[in-house]
């Protein structure tokens, strides 16, 4: 009998699962595996609550595999290392995965290519948290899109029902490999400490607020947005799904996947943008980099409502409202002169729905230095957003309760000051 891997990376989920089919269809007994890598554990702070997250859906994948006879091998160590050493231990045939497009990714797989190749064990790799991946939505030309509207143009024009293809992994379970089950390695072993659970949130999604996506997304106070990226990151939902929900009922919400998609390809295609700038004169602009500034912006206490509602909300929850995300990006790029990797960097560690690419394209675009970005003359007002999208305070007074006493801070920098300031320095830099 002929055994095969399947790895669990960012696809956290058994149901519709299109590497996983791919395994389950190729005629080998299947063991699913998942590792807790610890290149990239060792840098995360000991409360990061996306480990628990990660720690609760394997716990429930788990009990999934175990209704079959079989369990999902949970390892700790570097992938590099682990996989091929399981490969020859288990006596294993192949490997079988689903893709991720980020750098680190795209080595980290490159290197068990490459020693499996040796061994003549294949690395089966299959498109799954995107709906188009790679070279498929490319110019007539053949060049990958840097502007977002042609882009989502011509993946509209290539949506068919293959783009949406069931992948019905779960209906064939009967083909994992028959094992004794396994304790889930606590996290405290992972060196992890036990958060509150109930920050996490669901998995579902109504039309309802599809269809009134549109409508209600921009209003920082409301439930109006699905708050499934941390599900989207991780893979504990199908995005084929959800985009066939959207296609149906709200283009609006369509277009904010389709910039996903936009992202993941543009880190595929362009690597380097993860640390210097899509636009490379962008480089070239002298940043203020003012610490006591940084901390203020982190902490919430910069004397702007809404920028400091935002921070606290992140630091609390783990999660920001999309329209305060670009409302604070603007501000610590443009108001205070801070190099935009040093949000990126503190996105990265507080949001629970962390994406590098998304994170990346979304703080170059604020910071005007991205592919498709804000021109550098475009300046949030904190003021004007606020007046627009939080008039009633009702989401300022809920993260920044002493707004309007004595305690608040009074700016740290003046806005018409600011908005001249980086006004001159981005077109010094431009013009150099």
């Amino acid at each position: 009998m002929e055994k095969a891997l399947f790895w669990h990376r960012r696809d956290l989920r058994i149901h519709d699962n299109s590497g996983l089919f791919k395994a389950l269809s190729c005629g080998y007994k299947i063991q699913p595996v998942f590792i807790f890598d610890t290149s990239i554990l060792d840098k995360l702070p000991r409360d990061d609550k996306r480990i628990i997250f990660i720690h609760n859906e394997l716990q429930h994948i788990k009990k999934q595999y175990q209704k079959f006879k079989s369990d999902l091998l949970v390892l700790v160590g570097n992938p590099t290392e682990v996989i091929p050493q399981l490969m020859e231990e288990g006596q294993f045939s192949a490997l079988y995965t689903n893709r991720d497009y980020e750098p680190y990714a795209k080595q980290r797989d490159s290197l068990i290519y490459n020693h499996l190749a040796k061994v003549n064990k294949p690395f089966n790799g299959t498109k799954d948290h995107v709906i188009f991946e790679k070279e498929e939505v490319m110019k007539d030309d053949g060049s990958p899109y840097t502007v977002f509207t042609p882009y989502a143009k011509k993946w509209k024009s290539k949506l068919s029902a293959e783009a949406f293809q069931y992948a019905p992994s779960e209906n064939h379970l009967d083909n994992l490999l028959t094992c004794e089950s396994q304790p889930l390695v606590s996290l405290e072993e992972l060196g992890f400490s036990e958060t509150n659970e109930g920050i996490f949130p669901q998995k579902e999604i109504t039309q309802d607020l599809i269809k009134n996506y549109a409508q209600l997304r921009d209003i920082p106070s409301e439930n109006g947005t699905s708050r499934l990226s941390v599900h989207l990151r991780f893979g504990t939902i199908s995005i084929r799904e959800l985009a066939k929900k959207a296609i149906q009922t709200s283009d609006t919400y369509l277009n904010e996947l389709i910039w996903r998609d936009f992202y993941q390809m543009i880190i595929y295609h362009f690597p380097t943008s993860v640390t210097t700038a899509f636009k490379p004169k962008y480089d070239l602009v002298e940043w203020e980099n003012n610490e006591n500034h940084f901390h203020a912006w982190c902490e919430g206490k910069t004397g702007y409502p809404l920028v400091d509602a935002g921070m606290r909300e992140l630091n609390e929850t783990g999660f920001m409202h999309n329209r305060v995300r670009m409302v604070v990006a603007s501000f610590l790029t443009k108001h205070l002169l801070i190099d935009w990797r040093w949000g990126e960097a503190y996105f990265a560690e507080k949001l629970l729905d962390f994406e590098l690419a998304s994170n990346v394209g979304g703080w170059q675009w604020a910071a005007s230095s991205g592919c498709d970005a804000a021109p550098y003359f475009r300046v949030f007002n904190p003021y004007s957003q606020q007046e627009k999208f939080d008039k009633s305070l009702k989401y300022i007074k809920k993260w920044v309760p002493e707004y309007g006493t004595d305690a608040y801070p009074e700016p740290i920098v003046d806005h018409t000051f600011a908005r001249n300031r980086v006004l001159d320095r981005y077109k010094k830099a431009l013009t150099t």
